[in-house]
């Protein structure tokens, strides 16, 4: 075993990961079956919802309920449903006849890249003015930058979208309006600096009050006032002490803020007019198109858990300390488990 793997596995202990794994995957399971009383909980005939408006003879919806078992009970029900979707086989749509893994797989591209562009630009707009506001605690700075990160929270996504529209679209040119673009290059960049700007400037301040209340914990630790108390440098006390320490709430924080930016991808494409899964799952929802709105329920679900479970693991390769403490949890337990007939005070002194 090479030392790289030996490091990787005395950070990440293989009971940790089995936990957030096994976590993960019940959290899905619940989802899941959330998603799938979507169909159930539409009103009238399920087998009519799923025919639409198309004519609703008695052959036709015999034959849907057959495909889709709706006469079976309704745990067979979600076993058929499930093992399509592992399969990504999702049904089709009731509004256009695709397949609904054909529909959202042509939208994901450009959402992916407008969700990635304003993870970007809360990154680096909310990283950097956290620690300049927790670096200037209570001075004029800190509330001018608190005040902007309010009014950037306050305002909903589709309001700062119309605004950018009108001010750099509309007043100075600089970029078009609406629309995706053409291609994937320079035009569809052009295309995406507004969505992105909006999308970003509504989770931004997620990350400067988390940045910001991270850096001025770590300023008051004992190793930093140490640090200063031995003529380390400013700079090298806010690289090597206060940066790394705020490594691991500042993560848990940009899990959060990846759940905020794919729900707020939905009214950011309806006002710049972009054909992705966003745009797509409100004409889905206004047509009823159950199909689509179970796919895209279950992917941004299994997003959102992708991303936790991410930084679930990722937190002990940056945080030496959560390492020890998982350790420490462990071999409690086992020596619990070695001698449950002891006292539980008895237990307590022995591990002193």
């Amino acid at each position: 075993m090479t030392a790289n793997g030996s490091r990787l596995r005395a950070a990440l202990p293989l009971g940790y990961v089995v936990r957030r794994l096994a976590g993960t995957v019940g959290l899905l399971f619940v989802l899941s079956v959330a998603v799938f009383a979507l169909l159930q909980a539409a009103p009238g005939d399920p087998a009519q919802t799923l025919l639409g408006p198309r004519s609703a003879t008695p052959e036709a919806l015999a034959a849907v309920r057959a495909r889709f078992h709706l006469d079976s009970p309704l745990a067979v029900q979600y076993w058929y449903w499930l093992s399509d979707a592992a399969r990504f086989d999702l049904g089709t749509s009731i509004r256009t006849g695709e397949s609904v893994t054909a529909a959202i797989g042509s939208r994901l591209v450009l959402t992916g890249q407008l969700v990635g562009l304003g993870f970007a630009v809360a990154l680096l707009l909310g990283l950097p003015l956290g620690v300049l506001a927790g670096l200037r605690n209570r001075r004029s700075t800190d509330r001018a930058v608190q005040s902007l990160g309010v009014v950037a929270l306050s305002t909903p996504a589709f309001a700062g979208g119309l605004l950018l529209i009108y001010v750099f679209a509309l007043m100075l040119g600089w970029f078009p309006a609406y629309g995706p673009g053409e291609g994937s290059g320079t035009d569809r960049l052009m295309h995406l600096v507004l969505p992105a700007l909006a999308l970003g400037l509504a989770v931004n301040a997620v990350l400067l009050k988390l940045t910001r209340a991270a850096v001025i914990r770590e300023l008051d630790r004992e190793h930093v006032t140490f640090a200063r108390a031995r003529g380390v440098r400013e700079r090298d006390i806010l690289l090597r002490y206060v940066l790394r320490g705020t490594l691991v709430p500042v993560l848990t924080g940009i899990g959060l803020v990846l759940a905020y930016l794919l729900a707020g991808t939905v009214m950011v494409e309806q006002v710049f007019a972009l054909p992705g899964l966003g745009s797509l799952l409100v004409d889905s929802v206004t047509f009823r198109d159950i199909p689509v709105v179970q796919a895209e329920a279950l992917l941004i679900a299994a997003l959102v858990c992708l991303a936790g479970l991410v930084t679930d693991l990722t937190q002990p390769l940056l945080d030496p300390r959560l390492r020890t403490a998982s350790a420490a949890k462990a071999a409690a337990g086992s020596a619990a488990a070695v001698s449950p007939g002891r006292p539980a005070d008895v237990r307590k002194e022995e591990g002193r």
